[in-house]
C-alpha cells in the first residue's frame, strides 16, 4: 500500500466519527439498460448532500490550531466547510458566486449557523476564488481550496476506500464527474492501474480536456454555469499532476441539456434527487456503452443539492434535447380563419406550450412565437410538412441560442 493510500484510509476511518459511509447501491434500471452491473456511489446522501464534506473534514482536522478558515465555493464545498466549522467550533468566511442557487446559499447558512459569514462575489467561480484568496491574504486565516489542496484531495479519495470495501473488490470502471479535479484525481490515484477511470465534465466547462490538449492547466474563455457544481474554468494544478496522463478518449464532455434528461429520469423513475453535477457520471454511460457491457461499473453521484425552482428549466432543456419541444416564428396571414387553419394542422399529439403575437411584419402578416410540445420527435417532421403544404412561412429557432435568450 502506498503512502497516499495509507493516508486516504486513515482519513476514511477518521470520518466515521462525523458521518457514516455513503451507500453503494446497484441500479437495476441502469444495469438492465446497459447490460452491465452498475452501482451508484451515493455522495448525494452525505450530511451536506455532496462529497465535499470529505475534503473539508480532512484538511481542517490537520489544521486544528487554526481559528479561521476561508474558502471559495460554488456551493457544495461551502456547505462542507460550514458544517465542519460548526462541528469543530471554528470561524469560517465563505465566498460564493452571485449566481449560486439560493438553495445552496441557504443550506450553507443553515450548516454553519453563527460560525460562518458568507460573501457573494463574482458571476463566475474563478472571480470568486480570486476575491477569497485576496481577502485571506489581507485579513489572515487558513485558505481551504475546494480542489487544489493535497489534504482536500486526500480526503476526497476516501470515496475510493469505501467503494472497494463495499464492493468487496475493485470495479472494472469508475465514472467520475470533474470540476476542478480534486475528487477525480484522489479517486484515480487510489485505484491506480487497477481500475479504468472515466472522467465526465460539462461541455460548457471542459477544463480537464483543455488542459490535457495543452499539456498544462489553461483558463477557459467562457464557462457555462448551469452545472454549477462542476463549472470551473481551470483545472487545479495539483489534480492535473495526477490526471495529466489520462487519454483524451477517457474524458467525456456532456452537453448541459443532455444532463437534464438524467436529472428528470432519476427523479421521476428512481426517486433520486440529483443536481446537474451529480447526474454527470450517469449520463456519461451512454457514451461508453460498448466499453462497459458485461463489466462492473461505479458511477459517482457527486451531489444532490438541487434547487427545485430550477425544475421548469431542467424540464425545458430536457425536452428540447430529446426533440419533444420546439419553438418557431410563424408568419401568420392577417385574415379571418388563418389561426383556425393553423390549429387544424396540428397533430393529435401536438400541444401548444407557448403562443405569443410578436408584431406585424407587413400590412397583411404578423409574427407569432409558437412553442409546441409533442410525444414523439418524428411528429415535428410531419407537422413541418403540413405547414409547408399549407403555405405557412415559419422559422425554427429552437437551436438558435442567441435568439432563444431573448424570446423564449
Amino acid at each position: 500500500m502506498s503512502d497516499f493510500q495509507t493516508k486516504a484510509r486513515a482519513a476514511e476511518q477518521a470520518m466515521r466519527a462525523i458521518f457514516p459511509a455513503t451507500p453503494l447501491q446497484r441500479s437495476a434500471l441502469l444495469s438492465d439498460r446497459f447490460g452491465a452491473d452498475i452501482y451508484l456511489k451515493r455522495e448525494d446522501l452525505s450530511p451536506v448532500r455532496s462529497y465535499k464534506i470529505r475534503g473539508a473534514f480532512n484538511a481542517m482536522r490537520k489544521q486544528l490550531e487554526q481559528s479561521l478558515f476561508v474558502c471559495a465555493s460554488a456551493g457544495n464545498h461551502a456547505q462542507g466547510v460550514a458544517y465542519m466549522c460548526r462541528e469543530l467550533g471554528k470561524r469560517g468566511v465563505i465566498f460564493m458566486p452571485v449566481t449560486t442557487p439560493q438553495q445552496k446559499i441557504q443550506k450553507t447558512r443553515m450548516f454553519g449557523g453563527d460560525s460562518v459569514e458568507i460573501h457573494l462575489i463574482g458571476d463566475y467561480f474563478d472571480d470568486t476564488l480570486a476575491a477569497a484568496q485576496k481577502w485571506c491574504a489581507d485579513e489572515g486565516g487558513h485558505f481551504l481550496s475546494p480542489f487544489d489542496d493535497d489534504d482536500v484531495i486526500e480526503g476526497q479519495s476516501s470515496i475510493a476506500v469505501e467503494i472497494e470495501a463495499q464492493l468487496g473488490a475493485t470495479p472494472d470502471h469508475v465514472i467520475l464527474p470533474v470540476g476542478g479535479g480534486g475528487m477525480s484525481s484522489g479517486v484515480a490515484r487510489w485505484f491506480g492501474d487497477q481500475v479504468h477511470c472515466l472522467f465526465a465534465e460539462p461541455a460548457g466547462g471542459a477544463c480537464l480536456r483543455a488542459a490535457l490538449a495543452a499539456g498544462h492547466p489553461v483558463a477557459l474563455d467562457h464557462v457555462d454555469t448551469f452545472v454549477d457544481g462542476a463549472a470551473v474554468g481551470r483545472v487545479g494544478a495539483r489534480p492535473f499532476e495526477v490526471l495529466k496522463q489520462v487519454p483524451l478518449p477517457d474524458v467525456l464532455s456532456i452537453a448541459e441539456d443532455r444532463i437534464c434528461t438524467t436529472i428528470l429520469e432519476m427523479l421521476n423513475v428512481e426517486g433520486v434527487v440529483l443536481e446537474p453535477a451529480g447526474a454527470l457520471a450517469i449520463e456519461a454511460l451512454r457514451d461508453v456503452r460498448s466499453w462497459i457491457r458485461g463489466k462492473t461499473v461505479v458511477c459517482l453521484t457527486s451531489g444532490g443539492n438541487f434547487d427545485f425552482e430550477r425544475l421548469p428549466e431542467v424540464k425545458e432543456r430536457a425536452q428540447r434535447y430529446m426533440g419533444l419541444k420546439k419553438y418557431f416564428l410563424l408568419r401568420l396571414p392577417q385574415r379571418p380563419g388563418a389561426l383556425k387553419e393553423f390549429l387544424g394542422i396540428l397533430g393529435p399529439e401536438d400541444d401548444i406550450a407557448r403562443f405569443e403575437y410578436m408584431k406585424k411584419s407587413a400590412r397583411n402578416f404578423g409574427s407569432v412565437l409558437i412553442g409546441i410540445e409533442t410525444k414523439q420527435p418524428e411528429n415535428f417532421a410531419d407537422l413541418y410538412a403540413r405547414l409547408d403544404a399549407a403555405g405557412f412561412a415559419y422559422t425554427d429557432i429552437t437551436s438558435d441560442e442567441t435568439l432563444a435568450q431573448f424570446v423564449i
